[in-house]
């Protein structure tokens, strides 16, 4: 069934169908859990039918609300710290390195 299908049917979906998608997906759903899932894509499914109401007749197709394009600017030179200035901000410096607190537990 595609999806305009399941969205012209006005019978929602059931719990049976979320039952068997659960065990086409090896989910294991209690009782309680298969009715609420079916109550919220039946929601789910109302709002998508609202939406394929809408008339875009006119309307370009887009990926994104935005241009994708980068903005492009000169390149322009402007005074940065030296090595040695940052290094002295640093609470921890080794080997002219900055040192900062392990994470992930690398180094166990």
């Amino acid at each position: 069934m595609s999806l305009s299908d399941a969205l012209s049917e006005t019978s929602g979906i059931s719990r049976d169908e979320v039952s068997h998608i659960a065990k086409l997906a090896r989910i294991a759903m209690s009782e309680e859990e298969l009715d609420d899932i079916a109550v919220q894509l039946d929601t789910i499914v109302d709002a998508v039918s609202k939406v394929q109401k809408v008339d875009t007749e006119g309307v370009e197709p887009m990926s994104h609300p935005h241009s994708l394009e980068a903005g492009m600017r000169p390149d322009v030179e402007k005074k940065t710290l030296t090595q040695q200035q940052a290094l002295d901000q640093a609470p921890a410096v080794e080997d002219e390195r900055f040192v900062v607190p392990q994470i992930l537990g690398e180094g166990e």
